[in-house]
């Protein structure tokens, strides 16, 4: 039997858009996964029909532009809140990211066909696509600073049992997993049936392998984490420094017996907490002052952590750089802990080559005109009675493999985010993939964000508390016990590549003993 396509798809480049497009919807906050592996699998059969190579890659590349372009839909509202670029530009910017991001899509879809069956896709051919699948995706995640927003992985945090795979490799193999098995599916639709019991049944045979065994439950008298969400925009934050501060202090609640952390989101402190500066940075709104009113709602065994920019100077006070931080304010009113985030945001935190972008008339979407310096990568605080607290500001929470300083694993992650920036698609899939990060490290996760979504993520992933999309509140919990090191978090993004040359090596070994 031939495989046709439905007259929906008797145009390849049409078709491999609009299953792109369509494959995209299975991603929160829709989370129809179901119709994400029916679009790869008609996919990967046009893919295999291709007359040539270079038909085959540009059937691979014309999926990714759909795909993307609707995956990314949120990034054009980032263009609302500046005032030195069109918002109309975020549309096209939309659509240029999924230009290149297409680009990874392609070089799967060129390897996958080179390795195809004459008479048709075969188990081979799912293989070395999954293989291919896995590789590119993580060189997305790497190149030229890394874009990992939604790897296919993310697609299976609605059905935790499969998701918890991730514990073991790590959410780029699973990623190749599920298009392995949107393979067998296209296998089970082409009446190979020797496939097709294991096409069903892949998913129930993975399940025992994704439970873990759940967070022991925490004692009335452990310590509390309160996630505070004040629901200010970024639209709303233009000279509110004050309102925005008083909105947070209201919201962090009164000491009880327990200790407790309290969290703030990002973006929105933008006075300097940090003494020391020259005096002309500050104007009326000096460090202390700020610092002792945050202390004023913290018990003696509190502690505060919140976002806020710091300033480097040179020895003639002049202001060189800017950073990113997360500033941990005890009941003395002190600064106990600094993070500086390490992976910044390319056109959001720092434009790059600025030399050729702005005299086009492009600038960075986050106000100022100063670009942040990176810091040195993953770092914990500690805190009596908390132990280790790690911390991942915003973006880079979507870095798999990236997120916790390994000769110091904590407790427990702190992700402030400001995903105001991101429209109503964008938040939803930031606490996706979030979960994703509490599954591979076995660690729980906080998200406090300016207007949602917070959370509160148990170590295997599950929401225990959230505070909705556009809704001011608060949130407290004991803090989620971590669960022993996953394999994943001991290995690494390791286990990705031995799963792709796990997948090359079986088809080879398949084709070899058909000869």
């Amino acid at each position: 039997m031939t495989l046709r396509p439905s007259a929906l798809l008797r145009s390849p480049g049409l078709g491999c858009i609009l299953l792109g497009a369509l494959a995209a919807c299975g991603f929160a906050p829709l989370d129809w996964w179901p119709l994400s592996i029916a679009c790869l699998a008609a996919w990967m059969a046009i893919v295999h029909r291709a007359p040539g190579l270079r038909s085959a890659m540009a059937r691979g590349w014309l999926f990714g532009l759909g795909h993307f372009t609707v995956n990314n839909n949120w990034f054009q509202h980032a263009f609302d809140f500046q005032d030195k670029m069109p918002p109309v530009l975020g549309y096209v910017a939309a659509v240029a990211l999924a230009l290149y991001l297409a680009v990874y899509p392609m070089a799967a879809a060129g390897i996958a066909w080179r390795a195809r069956g004459r008479a048709g896709p075969d188990f081979p051919y799912v293989l070395v696509f999954a293989a291919a699948w896995i590789a590119t995706e993580w060189l997305r995640a790497v190149l030229f600073t890394g874009y990992a927003w939604n790897p296919l992985g993310v697609l299976w945090v609605p059905d935790q049992a499969i998701a918890h795979i991730a514990s073991w490799i790590g959410t780029y193999a699973l990623s190749g997993l599920t298009i392995a098995f949107a393979g067998m599916v296209l296998l089970l639709w082409r009446r190979r049936w020797w496939t097709a019991s294991l096409a069903l049944a892949v998913p129930l045979l993975l399940q025992p392998f994704g439970y873990r065994t759940r967070p022991a439950p925490t004692a009335p008298a452990a310590p509390r984490v309160r996630v505070v969400q004040p629901n200010i925009g970024n639209e709303a934050r233009v000279n509110a420094a004050e309102r925005s501060l008083e909105t947070l202090i209201r919201l962090s609640g009164r000491p009880g017996p327990a200790p407790r952390l309290v969290v703030w989101p990002e973006g929105l402190v933008t006075d300097l907490l940090e003494s020391g500066y020259p005096d002309y940075v500050y104007g009326d709104r000096r460090p202390y002052g700020l610092r002792a009113r945050i202390a004023d709602t913290l018990g003696s065994r509190d502690l505060l952590l919140t976002n806020a920019p710091r300033l480097t100077f040179d020895d003639r006070d002049r202001i060189l750089a800017a950073g990113n931080s997360v500033l941990a304010i005890g009941p003395d009113a002190d600064i106990h802990g600094i993070y500086d985030k390490a992976h910044l945001v390319p056109y959001g935190e720092y434009l790059p080559m600025p030399w050729l972008l702005k005299p086009l008339g492009l600038a960075r979407l986050v106000p100022g005109d100063m670009d942040f310096t990176p810091g040195p990568g993953p770092r914990a605080i500690d805190w009596p009675g908390f132990g280790p607290v790690g911390i991942q500001v915003c973006y880079e929470i979507i870095f798999s493999g990236e997120v916790i300083d390994e000769a110091h694993r904590p407790r427990l992650i702190f992700n402030p985010s400001n995903d105001a920036w991101f429209g109503r698609w964008g938040p939803p899939q930031h606490l996706a993939q979030a979960r994703m990060r509490a599954i591979e490290e076995g660690l729980p996760i906080v998200r406090a964000t300016p207007t949602g979504i917070s959370a509160i993520i148990a170590a295997d992933g599950t929401l225990l508390a959230t505070v909705p999309h556009e809704t001011a509140g608060a949130i407290e919990l004991p803090v989620p016990p971590a669960l022993p090191p996953t394999l994943f978090s001991r290995v690494g993004n390791a286990m990705a590549a031995i799963i792709a040359a796990l997948f090359f090596a079986a088809a080879i070994a398949i084709r070899r003993r058909r000869r």
